[in-house]
């Protein structure tokens, strides 16, 4: 059966899905996104996601344009649409054509995309292995107010992930214009130090990310501390494990540091830690009570 898409409230065929070469996505990267996961066909925290989308929306300008349109409604149509139970999916939406410039003039009609892909998981052997990752050269800017939002300008990302992995690694991590760890090129990061976790706050220029906010939540319902702040780069060498998250991977364990010069360092013990698999743990299990229901 071939790939349905969710294009301005129909649902077409992937070869029929189109849009304007002037739409401002294309030309400007006005746009945002989010990235979900299904389990036994039903979209995880699908609300969270809708939720942080909104209020970008409102932050950039196109709020107005997104009044009124089901986005939960899109998602999980086109989910159906394509019979999937495990898939991933993408929900994009745009300032859309207009004859106006982004900064002139009224909103555009937006453009609204909504695409869903079977989803197959890293191996088991890959989660016990966990990521290698090296110090992006790129940086995050933490005094940008657009630092917070998804946003279809996802430059600084993808280079970073470039850089990594022609280094062989599995991912990047990006810096602030200060020099503190920020996040991934495509994920949130956690150190444990002791019984403890320890991640950027916000302001060091880190998208809220939605399964960092779960972690945080399972942390408080076992027990574990969380500090949020400033990350220099030496708790690389001082903590006792690290693991990144975001939808896809959920918690990856992170077990080496590159620098980008061969120098190497070991998380831990280079094997996924305790704390780690705790959580990883109450993850899946609330994964499954809420989409099993």
């Amino acid at each position: 059966m071939e790939e349905i898409i969710y294009l301005n409230g129909s649902l077409v065929p992937r070869s029929g899905a189109r849009i304007s070469v002037f739409d401002q996505g294309f030309l400007y990267g006005y746009g945002l996104f989010e990235t979900m996961r299904a389990y036994h066909g039903k979209i995880f925290l699908l609300e969270r996601h809708i939720k942080r989308l909104l209020g970008s929306a409102e932050a950039i300008g196109l709020g107005t344009s997104l009044a009124g349109i089901n986005l939960g409604e899109a998602c999980r149509d086109t989910l159906k649409a394509n019979k999937l139970e495990d898939a991933r999916l993408r929900l994009t939406v745009t300032n859309g054509e207009s004859d106006s410039l982004p900064w002139e003039g009224k909103a555009g009609q937006p453009t609204i995309v909504v695409t869903a892909r079977p989803y197959h998981s890293f191996s088991p052997e890959k989660y016990g292995q966990g990521f290698r990752v090296g110090i992006a050269t790129l940086r995050r800017c933490a005094q940008s107010s657009i630092s917070g939002t998804k946003s279809v300008n996802y430059l600084v990302n993808v280079l970073a992930r470039k850089e990594a992995a022609a280094h062989g690694l599995d991912e990047a991590l990006l810096l602030n214009e200060d020099g503190y760890i920020a996040e991934g090129g495509g994920c949130n990061v956690f150190f444990v130090k002791g019984s403890r976790l320890v991640t950027p706050s916000l302001e060091s220029g880190v998208l809220p990310g939605i399964t960092r906010d779960v972690i945080m939540e399972l942390a408080d319902e076992l027990g574990i501390i969380v500090t949020e702040g400033t990350v220099g780069l030496g708790i690389i060498k001082q903590c006792d494990e690290a693991f990144l998250t975001n939808s896809m991977i959920e918690i990856m364990p992170l077990t080496a540091v590159s620098d980008g010069t061969g120098n190497t360092v070991t998380i831990g013990t280079g094997k996924p830690g305790e704390i780690t698999q705790r959580l990883v743990a109450a993850y899946k299990e609330r994964v499954e009570r809420e989409t099993t229901n």
